[in-house]
Order: structure tokens, then C-alpha cells, then sequence
């Protein structure tokens, strides 16, 4: 697709469109309860420090052209761009949340894409089911296990392969608001 045929395009409303550096136009729904979700994950990386690398929607360099912008990921302290990118192999733990049109492609893609990498905590965050599934120890395939937490159950420590710890809060992840008319 051309940059002018791009610039000339509507696309529908409700979703956030990348272009990628690779020439892909990547098109994500964006709701408000994933963008609430997303902020709630990050507050709770503040615990970290104010300065440890997270990031959201940022390209991270997989091999075999599987780069993906995971909603959140925590990186190694000493992770350092290769070129523009941080590489897998700095992830400690990534989060995606869940949307209507991403579940198969949340729970089940990424999970064993993640897996298949090595990344060692694997979250995924459902507002519409108000649970976080914790994937850990990564197989070629996926992960050996996976625990799931309500929401509304407290605080739920989570291990970092660096010794530190990411507490999520799930006393404070947002659910969705009915849509108006509805009973």
C-alpha cells in the first residue's frame, strides 16, 4: 500500500493503526477498557522505579520477522537497544489485554509465540472475563504453566527472572462499563 493511498484511507473507527518500519500497516482495536488496562499496568510498574525500563506498543525485535509492540513489557535493567529495538531477549514479562477481536490471537498466538521464545511470564488480561491468566515457564510450544486470578482478589505478586517483583493489582484493574441502554 502507498503512502498516498494510506493518507487517503478511513479506517474504521475505534482502532489504532501502526506502520510499521517493515512497510506493515498493523491495525489494533483500541476500546476504553483496554487503554484503561494498559494504564492501570503501567501504575503498577512504578513500583519498579520510576526509571525501570517498561514499555507499551513498542516494537521488540523476535527472530523469523515476528516482532510484535506487546500492550506492556518489562525489560531487563541492562537491556540496550539493538539498532532502534530492544531485542526478546531482554523481556522479563510481557501483558496483553485482551480485546473482542484479539482473544484467540491473546490467549492463544502469543502465548505460544512468547513461549517459543523463552519469555519467562507471559500475562494475559481479560477485562471481559475479569481475570489475568499467569503463564510461566516457557516451552518450545508455550508454557508448562498457567495459573489464573480473578479480578477483585488483592494484590498478586509476580517474579521477575532479575529478582525483582511486579505486584499487580487486581483489586484496581478496571471492568468494562455497560454500554448505555443496556440492562
Amino acid at each position: 500500500m502507498s503512502v498516498e493511498a494510506i493518507m487517503h484511507t478511513e479506517f474504521p473507527e475505534g482502532y489504532t493503526v501502526f506502520f510499521g518500519a517493515d512497510g506493515k500497516v498493523i491495525m489494533t482495536p483500541q476500546s476504553l477498557e483496554h487503554s484503561s488496562t494498559i494504564r492501570s499496568l503501567q501504575i503498577d510498574t512504578l513500583a519498579l522505579g520510576r526509571h525501570a525500563k517498561v514499555i507499551s506498543d513498542v516494537y521488540i525485535d523476535f527472530p523469523a520477522d515476528e516482532n510484535s509492540a506487546p500492550d506492556l513489557a518489562i525489560l531487563r535493567e541492562d537491556a540496550e537497544k539493538q539498532g532502534k529495538r530492544y531485542s526478546f531477549e531482554d523481556v522479563l514479562l510481557i501483558a496483553e489485554v485482551v480485546s473482542v477481536s484479539s482473544a484467540r490471537k491473546d490467549y492463544d498466538d502469543c502465548t505460544a509465540k512468547y513461549g517459543r521464545y523463552g519469555i519467562p511470564v507471559y500475562l494475559v488480561v481479560d477485562p471481559y472475563a475479569a481475570e489475568v491468566v499467569v503463564h510461566t515457564q516457557p516451552t518450545g510450544t508455550g508454557y508448562t504453566a498457567a495459573h489464573t486470578y480473578k479480578y477483585g482478589t488483592g494484590k498478586l505478586p509476580i517474579e521477575l527472572a532479575d529478582g525483582r517483583t511486579f505486584t499487580l493489582d487486581l483489586d484496581e484493574l478496571p471492568r468494562p462499563e455497560p454500554e448505555n441502554g443496556a440492562r
